[in-house]
């Protein structure tokens, strides 16, 4: 309920997966050590005031107050179940508060720094700041509404009419959270120059940062986002039957799930457009309809193929792509496509229990040393194409491997159903009821196939 007060703070969302999922936006950036730029630095400590004197430094606080509702009154009359109810508002206000601190800290001790000193160009910020001041405002009326429901006693009676009222305000976080995909490969990009890496890494290791990166700030209006639906459910929870808000938080719930999931939806879509336009395509054949007709990614991340090779795949709508990672001219990553990409309504997905290859000799000496086990495959392949279009992969540990058959198998049903409605439409006017009936006993028999695994 309160925030961890363990120092340093860590986010509860700082995890690295090996599978990345859709949608997920999250990323911990580890500094490269370099030789400190000591003229740089000074400039830096300078312009955001890292001086002895605390009372400047000071105006953000290293740890975070783990205070509760409860320690704000002094006294009170109040059932368990309404003691926990003001409790959840308590956070919910308190949430906002320390939101609204960690945004003000970004522009100040981040962005006008950067922009001062040129570390980074005006429009480089932009594209990785976004709209993240345009949120500021949103959270302060937020917290001014929350704190005026709050009587002389300090509790809050009715949070559902404000609530209600301001969610749509978060229609915003459309534009930020779009943009976040492109601004976490820039971040990425630019942390390789020596100028901007130490600027980060001084803040980082400043008492301010609570030892967090700017990508963990950068991130937090997204998790802020997500929040909302629980603590709204932990209220109605608390919230006795004959409640006035009975009546107003159903709505405030079924509207603030209905913008999370379109801003999930936006961000998919965002980031799918972002992935393809890094494609490179090394031969025309490549070019499936089905990659630019794709609107989100299931996942993507790194897998091995049998000969050892690192490889980054992406599974998309509609279509599997295995591909290199590279960089461009200017630094940028880019994925050049590697062999031929696969459907999604051809694809056959095949198990490969740990131990058994399936390969052959390259295939367990560029996994494994000595006579160690092969483990965490699986092979995928194109139905009804040559053996040149079968890829043996290989995950980090079990649980990526598990993400990925997940994954894969959910993309193929979806794919094949997909595929299954549109022939159905195509054929509705089909002048011979059998030819028909034929079509879609064949779509049915391709769909059972499609999963089939081998133990």
């Amino acid at each position: 309920m309160s925030d961890n007060t363990k120092d340093p703070e860590e986010p509860s969302y700082k995890r690295v997966k090996p599978v990345t999922k859709s949608n997920s936006l999250t990323g911990v950036i580890t500094p490269v050590k370099t030789p400190a730029l000591k003229r740089i630095g000074q400039s830096i400590s300078r312009s955001i005031s890292f001086r002895t004197e605390r009372s400047k430094a000071s105006s953000f606080p290293r740890r975070r107050n783990s205070q509760c509702w409860s320690d704000t009154v002094e006294s009170h009359d109040l059932t368990a179940k309404e003691i926990k109810r003001q409790e959840v508002i308590y956070e919910l206000t308190q949430g906002e508060r320390q939101l609204i601190e960690d945004l003000s800290l970004v522009k100040k001790v981040y962005y006008e720094p950067m922009l001062k000193l040129e570390i980074m160009t005006e429009s480089e910020l932009g594209q990785i700041f976004g709209t993240l001041d345009s949120l500021i405002p949103l959270h302060e009326d937020l917290l001014k509404q929350l704190e005026r429901l709050r009587g002389s006693e300090k509790t809050v009676g009715e949070v559902g009419p404000t609530l209600l009222n301001w969610f749509p305000c978060l229609d915003a976080y459309v534009t930020y959270c779009c943009n976040q995909v492109g601004a976490k490969a820039l971040l990425d990009q630019k942390k390789s120059e020596k100028r901007v890496e130490h600027f980060l890494r001084l803040c980082q290791e400043s008492s301010f940062s609570r030892k967090l990166d700017l990508w963990n700030f950068l991130d937090l209006p997204r998790s802020r986002l997500v929040k909302y639906p629980l603590l709204l459910k932990e209220i109605q929870k608390c919230t006795p039957s004959e409640h006035p808000d009975e009546d107003t938080l159903p709505d405030a719930m079924e509207m603030i799930q209905s913008i999370v999931a379109e801003v999930n939806k936006k961000t998919g879509e965002a980031e799918c457009q972002f992935y393809r336009r890094g494609l490179t395509y090394l031969e025309e054949a490549q070019r499936l309809p089905e990659i630019q007709q794709s609107r989100f990614l299931y996942c993507h991340g790194e897998l091995k193929n049998n000969k050892g090779q690192r490889l980054h795949v992406f599974l998309f709508e509609l279509a599997l792509v295995l591909t290199r990672p590279g960089e461009d001219k200017d630094g940028g990553q880019v994925y050049s496509i590697y062999r031929q990409p696969l459907p999604n309504n051809l694809l056959n997905l095949e198990e490969i229990p740990d131990g058994e290859a399936g390969g052959g000799g390259a295939f367990r000496g560029a996994f494994t040393s000595g006579n160690d086990k092969v483990k965490n495959c699986f092979r995928v392949s194109s139905r009804g194409r040559s053996k040149a279009n079968s890829h043996n992969l290989q995950a980090n540990d079990s649980f990526s491997k598990q993400q990925w058959i997940t994954s894969l198998r959910q993309a193929i049903i979806q794919s094949r159903d997909r595929n299954a409605h549109a022939s159905q439409s195509q054929f509705s006017s089909c002048p011979d009821p059998a030819l028909c009936h034929i079509a879609d006993l064949s779509l049915s028999s391709d769909t059972e196939m499609a999963i089939q695994t081998s133990c």
